[in-house]
């Protein structure tokens, strides 16, 4: 459940419940978000690979990117830009206050002029 911590601010998640080196799917509204934990930060993506539907949530970790697990896709994780084929995703704001992991949704994909 989000609750939200000031305007366009929402607290998904604790910092507990993403482990580092991973990612986990947290739901804000009707929109999947993947949250990932590394070593560089924290960051937020559309959590549906544009490619096949696959979870990023559960893709592979490397080098500030991450590799969906269905057809090894790869996106930057500060950005959600496409390294590979295809199109990009969506990326969000991420806040950790104390133990709370918040988001700021970003309202559509930027595109690359």
């Amino acid at each position: 459940m989000s609750v939200a911590l000031e305007k366009g601010l929402l607290r998904v998640c604790a910092t507990a419940d993403v482990p580092l080196g991973e990612g986990r799917p947290v739901t804000v509204g009707d929109r999947r978000v993947a949250v990932f934990h590394t070593e560089s930060g924290w960051y937020a993506l559309d959590d549906s690979c544009p490619h096949r539907g696959g979870p990023l949530s559960d893709g592979i970790l490397a080098d500030r990117c991450v590799a969906c697990p269905l057809h090894d896709r790869r996106f930057g994780l500060a950005d959600g830009a496409a390294l590979t084929d295809g199109a990009a995703v969506a990326a969000h704001r991420v806040i950790v206050r104390g133990e709370g992991v918040h988001l700021e949704i970003a309202e559509e994909l930027e595109q690359a002029a």
